[in-house]
């Protein structure tokens, strides 16, 4: 049985393999098509998300904001210009590598501090955050299904509640 953080987490990579299969079925342009909404294309939302997905892996893992800050412009630079299926199989290996940190991981509730540069020093425990990353992802998913209702495009179901039937159905 999972953990329900680690359960969240395994929500959060079906949720984003069911929009990357959504998309495929898509024309190749609906990625990469200009829009006027919180990012300037799906690509684009797609990219913040890998960011966000590399920074909060690495707060996760305990690596300090020092060694974090100067990998931003790298994780940025990853993301940007590639297909669909390119960008598919970042989170891949960005899936492959969290998972490894939460088998690694024996307390989900351990506590943590972190120092933001801005908002100051947080106390919380990794659950927190990892239920943030989810959120977080939960949130630029439904951009990217208003981005593509705008071009005309439906979108695809991924609540949790889909998850949830799919994941009982398939034991």
């Amino acid at each position: 049985m999972l953990q329900p953080s680690h359960q969240l987490y395994e929500y959060h990579v079906w949720a984003n393999e069911r929009l990357f299969d959504h998309l495929a079925q898509l024309p190749k342009e609906a990625f990469h098509a200009e829009v006027t909404s919180v990012f300037p294309s799906v690509s684009h939302t797609f990219g913040h998300m890998y960011l966000f997905e590399r920074l909060f892996m690495s707060v996760l893992a305990g690596v300090p904001n020092d060694d974090i800050f100067p990998k931003l412009p790298s994780w940025t630079e990853e993301a940007q210009g590639r297909t669909a299926n390119e960008m598919r199989q970042l989170f891949a290996g960005v899936s492959g590598e969290f998972r490894d940190l939460l088998r690694r991981t024996p307390d989900p509730d351990k506590a943590m501090t972190i120092e933001h540069p801005i908002y100051g020093r947080l106390d919380t425990h990794f659950s927190e955050i990892l239920r943030h990353v989810v959120n977080h992802g939960t949130y630029h998913r439904g951009n990217v299904t208003a981005m593509l209702r705008q071009q005309g495009h439906a979108g695809v179901p991924t609540d949790y509640m889909f998850y949830l039937v799919e994941r009982q159905a398939s034991i």
